[in-house]
């Protein structure tokens, strides 16, 4: 019997041509588009860009193209409670989040899987440039792509070793140029349909107006501006507005250029600082999950990225007392961010990963 695969159908270039890779390798395909959120607001409502409406549809004339079936499944509620409740109380705790890395944990896989096992699938795929391997000590790791531009591992970091064994992500062994090629080949009505860029429930790329209509009230308001040592330099518009790193929007008249350093929740301040009180050789994380690796048992060298567009970094990992991780770069990092994942890599696998944390 052909072996089940459910593919998570976005209405994108890469899906679809996900789905077709598979049913030319001899797999029983069938599409769902995971129907994830609609926020309503002043101007109607507005649906996630990726698996929105127009989504939907395009996902079903890919669908329709490629003879299979195709299915719209509403996960909405586990992706309020996983993704946008999770965005919202990391922004209030004045940490800068990333919703994609808790999606595709919780949403994208745990929730799809689940409702793909009870349709008979003995798979799920998706269009990631990323690969899934097995290594020689047994266990299932993500590896980098071909097309390294695009490479998406670093979202994938904390997928679970049973999630692992039941995906399959085809894309990763071609360029996005070759997905492209491929689609247009077809005749796929997606071929030309561009990347999205944005955080797929925030359209307009105004966080913190977001938060404001989702927090429910407890959105903190203006507050101070200060140096390391507590020296009030001018108002900000509230916490939720910045990130550590951040250089534009500060509307301060310093002279120089200066940096938000550290954002505390606490007393509402934002803190200002210099090019080198940015810079910073030690990272700890918490929340780990390591995936190439079964545990730390002792320091390692690994490449590090500390953001989804950070080119990485060596370092040497070590497992603290309590289950967190240290990482001592070689050299020093740009905007150590709290809330950020942190994701170690050993010869172009996923050894693991966790959460920044304020020390």
């Amino acid at each position: 019997m052909k072996k089940k695969v459910v593919v998570g159908m976005s209405g994108g270039v890469d899906s679809s041509v996900a789905a077709y890779l598979l049913k030319e390798q001899g797999y029983d395909v069938l599409g769902v588009t995971m129907q994830l959120w609609k926020e309503d607001g002043p101007a109607g409502e507005a649906e996630s860009a990726c698996c929105g409406g127009d989504a939907a549809e395009d996902a079903a004339r890919v669908a329709e193209c490629l003879g299979i079936p195709h299915y719209c499944i509403s996960f909405k509620r586990e992706f309020r409670q996983s993704v946008i409740d999770y965005f919202v109380e990391e922004y209030l705790r004045g940490r800068t989040p990333n919703p994609c890395t808790a999606c595709n944990r919780y949403v994208k896989w745990e929730a799809l899987l689940e409702k793909s096992l009870a349709m008979g699938a003995d798979y799920i795929a998706t269009g990631h440039y990323a690969r899934v391997g097995r290594l020689p000590n047994g266990r299932y790791a993500v590896g980098q792509s071909a097309a390294s531009a695009k490479d998406q591992t670093y979202a994938l970091y904390n997928l679970t070793q049973e999630q692992l064994s039941r995906t399959l992500m085809p894309v990763g062994e071609y360029t996005k140029d070759e997905i492209r090629a491929i689609a247009q080949r077809l005749g796929l009505p997606v071929a030309g349909k561009p990347d999205s860029q944005e955080i797929c429930f925030v359209p307009d790329n105004d966080y913190a107006a977001f938060i404001d209509r989702q927090a429910g009230g407890r959105t903190p308001g203006p507050g101070n501006f200060v140096t390391a040592d507590g020296r009030i330099l001018g108002r900000h518009r509230g916490i939720t507005h910045y990130t550590v790193g951040q250089r534009r929007g500060l509307e301060l008249p310093m002279g120089e250029r200066v940096f938000v350093t550290e954002i505390r929740p606490e007393t509402d301040e934002v803190v200002i600082g210099g090019n080198g009180d940015i810079l910073s050789t030690r990272a700890v994380c918490d929340r780990v999950n390591f995936m190439a690796i079964e545990r730390l048992e002792r320091p390692m060298r690994v490449l590090a990225k500390i953001r989804y567009n950070h080119k990485g970094e060596y370092c040497t990992i070590e497992r603290q007392p309590g289950g967190h991780v240290v990482a001592t770069f070689e050299q020093p990092v740009r905007a150590v961010t709290p809330g950020q994942a942190m994701v170690f890599y050993e010869g172009g696998y996923v050894a693991g990963g966790g959460t920044i944390i304020k020390e």
